[in-house]
């Protein structure tokens, strides 16, 4: 491996840690040598990343580091390429124009030959069900709702057809195959509910944030479902 992709590297696990790592877990993690380990954070230090630490206390990569020309495997274009793909052909519009554009974005700051590989990709997405929601649903405003931390109002009909009237705390959208999902906090049930976005028939965001963090909620739900926290 050469020493620029070994830094690269050390970057990429850094960005995968929030909270400081010691230097003998990342050297266990990138193949090296403490030593080598602390004279590749002293390189990159010098070239302006933003590391944070010392032996013996750990180090954090401070967000919003870049190091240019960016830099990707294989295996990690194919990831990308096979993502964007999913997400151009599943998601609903706005959300397909954005998996474009971000790989656009992405092709047009590789290296030449990284950018062939991603023009060769050999990683094919299957047929699969076009996923319909209600036509008045936007789900462009339901991110925004969730990420805005929103209280909203909805109104929502179940397996039988059975409707009714709910105030929501939106916490995350669900993709499935065949349907999407609508994970929220229901006011009325106290308790967190999962509501298929093809039988929402309204949905409207309302004045003013609930009142717990989105964070903490997850956290709860996750617990709850049995689900493990993303890496």
């Amino acid at each position: 491996m050469s020493r620029a992709q070994r830094l690269l590297d050390l970057v990429q696990v850094l960005r995968r840690h929030r909270r400081p790592v010691s230097g003998r877990k990342l050297a266990a993690e990138l193949g090296v040598s403490i030593r080598t380990l602390y004279r590749d954070i002293v390189t990159l230090q010098g070239q302006g990343a933003p590391i944070e630490g010392e032996p013996g206390l750990g180090y954090i990569l401070k967000p919003g580091f870049m190091l240019p020309p960016l830099m990707f495997s294989e295996e990690e274009i194919e990831a990308l390429v096979l993502g964007s793909r999913w997400v151009a052909d599943r998601a609903d519009p706005a959300l397909a124009l954005a998996a474009r554009d971000a790989m656009a974005k992405i092709v047009a700051v590789l290296p030449a030959d990284l950018t062939r590989r991603v023009e060769e990709a050999a990683l094919i997405l299957g047929p699969g069900k076009m996923l319909v929601d209600a036509p008045q649903l936007d789900l462009a405003a339901i991110r925004k709702a969730i990420r805005a931390e929103r209280r909203a109002a909805i109104g929502y009909g179940d397996a039988e057809g059975r409707t009714s009237e709910r105030i929501v705390w939106p916490l995350a959208l669900s993709f499935f195959d065949q349907v999407r999902v609508l994970v929220a906090w229901c006011e009325l049930r106290q308790d967190f509910r999962h509501f298929r976005t093809d039988r929402l028939m309204r949905f409207e965001a309302l004045e003013g944030r609930y009142p717990q963090r989105r964070q903490a909620l997850l956290k709860a739900w996750r617990e709850k479902e049995g689900i493990a926290p993303p890496a």
